[in-house]
């Protein structure tokens, strides 16, 4: 009897690896529109990190497959309707360097700056990200004079200054506290030789950089 026991578990482990196995076969070499299709249905789930494997498998089995530009620009929204921006950033960098063209550069370099923008919803995010997203944002107003996306980078250049000058305020406040006085007078000097240092805007208590980017 305990021999026949052994012998029906080692049958229903082996027809179980048999089949596991036999199911991640089938995951390969699948046409471009099956893994498209899960990418829109992982995508529609909710599942991001599911349609992110489903994308590294279309890549990989089909370079060159014009699903690709497609797939990229759907990952990018998806992950920044769920807040996820450096994934955003990776679809959108990805999208550029393989698809990237003059009737659609500055489509694309006006996402990144929105993507990032966005990103300063969270409080503290980084500094320098902060002031790159700034650089940027010049850059391609200067770059694009004509584009029909530079009222809504004005308009997040605007709060992005407001935001920088917010954060110079409070780094300055800190370094005082703290006695680092001359810290505090390199803010300070920051503060009174910036445009705004005659706004009347006043930082919420809490969660002032998702304020004032909203």
């Amino acid at each position: 009897m305990k021999h026949l026991t052994l012998l029906l578990v080692s049958i229903y482990l082996f027809t179980g690896c048999a089949n596991k196995l036999q199911k991640e076969e089938e995951l390969f070499n699948k046409p471009a529109a099956f893994w498209y299709k899960q990418i829109i249905k992982t995508v529609k789930m909710g599942n991001l990190d599911k349609a992110d494997e489903a994308y590294t498998s279309l890549s990989s089995e089909h370079v060159a497959s014009p699903l690709l530009k497609e797939a990229l620009l759907i990952l990018a929204q998806a992950h920044k309707e769920q807040e996820e921006y450096i994934m955003a950033n990776f679809y959108i960098d990805e999208y550029t360097k393989r698809f990237a063209r003059s009737k659609n550069i500055e489509y694309l370099k006006y996402l990144k700056i929105e993507s990032n923008y966005q990103s300063f919803k969270k409080i503290n995010r980084d500094q320098k990200l902060l002031l790159d997203t700034i650089a940027s944002a010049n850059a391609y107003i200067k770059k694009f004079p004509s584009s029909p996306y530079n009222p809504l980078v004005q308009t997040m250049l605007t709060r992005l200054y407001l935001t920088e000058h917010m954060l110079n305020k409070n780094i300055a406040a800190l370094y005082k506290k703290t006695g680092k006085k001359k810290a505090a007078a390199l803010y300070k000097e920051k503060i009174d030789n910036s445009w705004l240092k005659n706004t009347d805007a006043i930082a919420p208590k809490s969660g002032f950089l998702g304020s004032i980017i909203d």
